[in-house]
């Protein structure tokens, strides 16, 4: 069995990770850090002039329920969940393509790429339109790993080409650009909010990074796109402790978490890859997302 069919049972089989657990119970996404990143959802929303967001990858429904709040539509699409014929409004995906199965690679002392096992040992050599997506996107040498983002990016424009005029597909993944592929690939796993090693027997979630650059639309990072939104991770000034110290507490929060979202070596450095239909979508989007 190649590790990329032993990943999808672990995951999403009969008695598979998703079956069982709560993913906020292992991990911590934006969504969970902080309202806020929900706020900067809708008011992105609110920009485009959009009254829906689809939430692809819902969990349980966290950002919707931020988003609900501020009067917008919201449809959760989660794991047994059809994607509609058509997507309509803006449509986010948050933390979504890293979490499905990708084939996992490893070139031999010749140079060869070699498809990676479920025990992890290197199988047969990589051909075809895998091997045309890793010479366009991830070339590398004896002893590299990499992580083949085909199905990422299948799976994305399927998103795309549902995508109504008007509409605005934002897909907010950690990732990576060709010019600086991880040589070892990405490919790890998460238990209890720790991590681990991606061992696919269903104990752990497994995850690797998303090549962002393959999935096509306009790339820019997370702590960008949320200070073009209004996030800030401004101190209140000290004398507000003074004159209204219950403000003062809650302004002091609320710049801790945006400092959470805004680090460029966490939460930050995020990618979100944005894709709009009609050419004045596409300029409402590149001045709402243009810090």
């Amino acid at each position: 069995m190649s590790f990329r069919a032993a990943w999808q049972q672990a995951l999403y089989g009969p008695d598979g990770f998703y079956r069982r657990e709560r993913p906020a119970a292992h991990f911590r996404t934006s969504v969970h850090a902080s309202t806020l990143f929900g706020q900067a959802i809708a008011r992105l929303a609110h920009l485009l002039d959009l009254d829906e967001v689809v939430d692809i990858g819902a969990g349980s429904g966290e950002l919707g329920k931020v988003l609900r709040a501020d009067g917008l539509t919201v449809l959760d699409i989660e794991l047994d969940d059809e994607l509609p014929e058509r997507l309509s409004g803006l449509v986010i995906a948050n933390e979504w393509l890293d979490n499905i199965p990708c084939e996992v690679v490893e070139w031999d002392d010749e140079g060869m790429p070699r498809y990676l096992l479920a025990d992890a040992t290197p199988g047969p050599v990589v051909k075809g339109n895998d091997l045309a997506w890793l010479d366009r996107w991830w070339p590398g040498t004896p002893g590299d790993r990499a992580e083949i983002g085909a199905a990422r990016d299948e799976s994305w424009a399927g998103v795309i080409d549902r995508l109504a005029p008007g509409s605005v597909a934002v897909a907010i993944d950690y990732g990576h650009l060709r010019a600086a592929r991880p040589p070892y690939g990405t490919l790890t796993g998460f238990r209890n909010g720790r991590e681990c090693d991606p061992v696919p027997d269903g104990t752990c979630d497994i995850t690797a990074h998303v090549a962002l650059d393959s999935l096509g639309g306009t790339i820019v990072s997370q702590r960008d796109a949320l200070r073009a939104l209004g996030v800030s991770a401004t101190r209140p000034p000290l004398d507000l402790a003074q004159a209204e110290p219950m403000r003062y507490l809650s302004e002091l929060s609320s710049a801790g978490e945006a400092a959470e979202l805004l680090d460029p070596s966490g939460l930050g450095g995020f990618g979100w890859v944005w894709t709009a239909k009609g050419a004045d979508t596409v300029r409402r989007a590149s001045r709402a997302l243009s810090a």
